[in-house]
């Protein structure tokens, strides 16, 4: 897809002064690194500090109307019963298969209200597949332009947003709606964070406000080693329409219990039986940097591939997480070989997150 196809955030002026060089991410073209800083300065400042992610182009979508929270709940596969409204829950979109349409953010505003936070590539398909379930008095809207997100992340970050008189919620995916926005204690990194929903006329407001804050804007690359030091799994890569949720052992996103949500014949039969392969997380002993569709062996036998790959700037080592055979029988201890660019690499099979999160 050329540059002059890529959809732009609202901000993307922004970032061109502060000298980012762009990537093309889901049908968009966002910020992948700044000048002066780099995907590692910037995934430091995350960790040690706060930093801003411009991730606009994730989706928005609205669930409104009677029964609202309920019929969300008997499509999507976490259950919303859990939480009470002003939570927000991870949970994932499936096919009839078990595979992953998309994995996206629910925000439960009231029994007749949700928002969703799809991704970007796959908002049209999350939509699509809602308006056709809906029933009658329920509607579903797909509000992607009208509203920018903007991740602050970081130990700082509470601090940041008290300073710009935002509310910083205490507890771990709650919302806040403040004036125009909603303020959400999420992330994508593994640090204490906020995701700001904010108008998408507004939104250079807030960004100049965090900047001037002293808050380091961050791109997609440090977004990336940080989400991946976690272990959170990114679409199109750890969770697929080939791989589902009981393979990315991403199975407490499930409402196991709940009489009907997409796929959950396949999924309970999945389970019951055992899924072939599983997501393992993988650390090398040595120098190398892993990336996604490696082949993994155990001694001459390919027992799998790497579904997503880089270096840690903490662990200052390369990490992977791979698809690998259940059939191995491999234990979290046990050494295998990722083969780098035709070069035989070995590593420990880990249990992520591989660095200790401080997100709760």
């Amino acid at each position: 897809m050329s540059a002059d196809a890529l959809s732009r955030s609202p901000l993307h002026e922004r970032h061109v002064a502060l000298g980012a060089k762009f990537a093309a991410f889901g049908g968009w073209e966002m910020p992948l690194e700044y000048a002066g800083g780099g995907v590692i300065k910037e995934h430091t400042a995350v960790r040690e500090a706060s930093g801003v992610f411009d991730v606009s182009h994730l989706g928005k979508a609205r669930v409104r109307g009677a029964g609202a929270a309920a019929f969300v709940n008997a499509c999507l596969t976490n259950d919303l019963g859990r939480i009470a409204p002003g939570k927000a829950q991870y949970t994932l979109c499936c096919d009839e298969n078990g595979g992953v349409v998309d994995d996206l953010i629910a925000y439960l505003i009231s029994d007749d209200e949700v928002f969703l936070i799809p991704n970007a590539a796959n908002t049209a398909s999350v939509v699509r597949l809602l308006q056709a379930a809906a029933p009658s008095g329920v509607t579903v809207t797909d509000e992607h332009r009208s509203y920018a997100v903007l991740a602050v992340q970081g130990p700082q970050s509470p601090g940041v947003l008290a300073e710009l008189g935002l509310p910083t919620p205490g507890e771990y995916m709650a919302f806040v709606p403040s004036g125009e926005l909603i303020v959400c204690r999420t992330g994508y990194t593994g640090e204490h964070g906020y995701e700001l929903v904010v108008p998408w006329s507004a939104a250079t407001g807030i960004w100049d406000a965090l900047i001037g804050a002293g808050v380091r804007p961050c791109g997609l690359g440090a977004r990336d080693t940080l989400r991946t030091e976690m272990g959170y799994p990114l679409h199109g890569q750890d969770l697929s329409l080939d791989i589902t949720p009981v393979q990315a052992r991403s199975g407490w996103a499930v409402g196991w219990g709940k009489p009907a949500f997409w796929g959950r014949d396949a999924l309970v039969a999945e389970k019951a039986a055992g899924p072939r392969r599983t997501l393992r997380g993988l650390e090398l002993t040595g120098r190398g940097i892993p990336r996604g569709h490696m082949p993994v062996y155990a001694g001459e036998s390919l027992i799998g591939e790497t579904t997503s790959g880089t270096f840690s700037p903490t662990k200052k080592a390369g990490i992977a997480l791979a698809l690998l055979d259940t059939a191995a029988g491999l234990t979290d201890g046990d050494l295998v070989e990722i083969d780098i660019r035709g070069r035989r690499t070995e590593a420990r099979v880990v249990k992520p997150p591989f660095v200790q999160p401080s997100v709760r």
